[in-house]
């Protein structure tokens, strides 16, 4: 019998109405002849609830602390949810992530999941319920409870997917799927019908917030199709899965924007192998996570190497640089706060030429400046100052006409 998963997120199960829809949902699925499990975020907002209550008693709290706290939102949700299947006259189970032996490393607040048993969601699934897991949390291997970070549940309903060897991940959201633009800075956005991993990757990792990131890498790595699409109703919404030709042929398939960054620069350090390698290994030592790199040779002796993180984990980087600067020979840092970061993605930009330029034309048209430069295989990105962010996006999607079906975009 088919396994399916279904996710569904905090606006999705706000309410005791949101909770039974929900459930009808997944009820209906069942009597299709499906396997069904659920995986449920806490309800609405009510996980800022609770780290807003824990910062009212303490402004630094401890963070398992505060994976024991926020981890009974999702707690709350899946009896609930169990209870609404009851009512319907479905057997239901809900289980907690230690319960199903999802075992992840021992970093609070942004686990990492290691194995998942799944035993005990089979065996329940072949007796007729429908089971419902309790996202984001998980279970370290000293038995304290994990949490994923913001969004995790996406990661849990996913990586459920693949240890259950599911046919598809349902990611139930107030939206209709996964837009060409945020549609609420670029309004003439439209919704993509799919979307390959590699491009949703990229587009997860430069600010678009309809999937979280890890959710993709498992996706990707076990090749579980999912389906992002409303909880309000039937429509299909979008589809990632593996590159197929015809993604070849659409030269940007989305453009995205994220500000709240930082632009570190180490000016004139010693040009010396390894010196980099020191630098990020220090970083990484103090939980940093880097994004785009530039390293630019002024000569045989000295070069210019700047990168970018989040401005939440600004802090911690000043401190690591500066107990680092000496040993690599910088004579100065220089921090930008105020820059933001507006990139396409596309898998078609392998097999095309003139991506570049076209963006390039398109801010410079708007007289926006660009900061600094980074690419991949199928992403360009451009710093811009945080006051061109909004316009530098309408202007890239206007010039890849991302207001319009793929199949009527021109590509050259």
């Amino acid at each position: 019998m088919a396994i399916l998963v279904q996710k569904f997120g905090g606006t999705s199960v706000a309410n005791a109405q949101k909770i039974r829809r929900a459930a009808e949902r997944a009820l209906k699925a069942h009597k299709e002849g499906s396997q069904v499990v659920v995986v449920a975020s806490a309800r609405g907002k009510q996980t800022d609830e609770l780290i807003a209550d824990a910062l009212e008693v303490n402004p630094n709290p401890p963070k398992r602390e505060m994976d024991m706290l926020l981890s009974t939102g999702e707690q709350q949700t899946v009896s609930l949810f169990a209870m609404a299947l009851a009512s319907m006259g479905q057997k239901a189970i809900s289980f907690t992530g230690q319960q199903i032996e999802l075992v992840t490393d021992s970093f609070h607040t942004k686990a990492r999941i290691q194995s998942i048993g799944a035993d005990r969601i089979r065996q329940k699934l072949d007796q007729g319920f429908i089971c419902v897991v309790a996202g984001f949390q998980g279970v370290d291997e000293e038995g304290n409870i994990t949490t994923l970070g913001r969004g995790g549940s996406d990661t849990s309903a996913v990586a459920l997917a693949a240890a259950l060897g599911a046919n598809y991940c349902d990611i139930y959201t107030d939206v209709d799927g996964i837009y060409t633009a945020d549609p609420r800075k670029y309004p003439k956005a439209i919704k993509m019908d799919q979307v390959s991993y590699d491009e949703i990757l990229e587009l997860a990792s430069l600010g678009a917030g309809v999937m979280h990131g890890r959710s993709i890498e498992f996706g990707k790595k076990y090749n579980v199709r999912i389906h992002v699409r409303s909880s309000m109703n039937e429509h299909t919404g979008t589809i990632i899965t593996r590159e197929v030709p015809q993604m070849e042929g659409i030269l940007v398939s989305g453009a995205t924007c994220q500000k709240d960054l930082a632009k570190i620069g180490l000016i004139n350090l010693d040009n010396k192998p390894g010196h980099a390698a020191r630098v990020f290994a220090h970083l990484a030592a103090h939980k940093v996570s880097v994004n785009d790199i530039i390293q630019t040779e002024l000569n045989e002796a000295k070069a210019n190497l700047s990168f970018t993180v989040a401005q939440a984990d600004l802090d911690a980087a000043k401190s690591a640089i500066e107990e680092i600067r000496k040993q690599v020979g910088c004579e100065q840092v220089k921090i930008s706060a105020d820059i933001a970061e507006v990139s396409v993605v596309g898998v078609g930009m392998r097999s095309h030429c003139g991506v570049a330029e076209r963006m390039f034309k398109a801010l410079a048209d708007k007289n926006i400046n660009i900061d600094a430069i980074t690419t991949s295989e199928i992403r360009i990105s451009c710093l811009v100052k945080v006051k061109d962010m909004d316009t530098a996006l309408v202007a890239v999607c206007d010039a890849f006409e991302l207001d319009k079906p793929a199949d009527k975009r021109k590509t050259v």
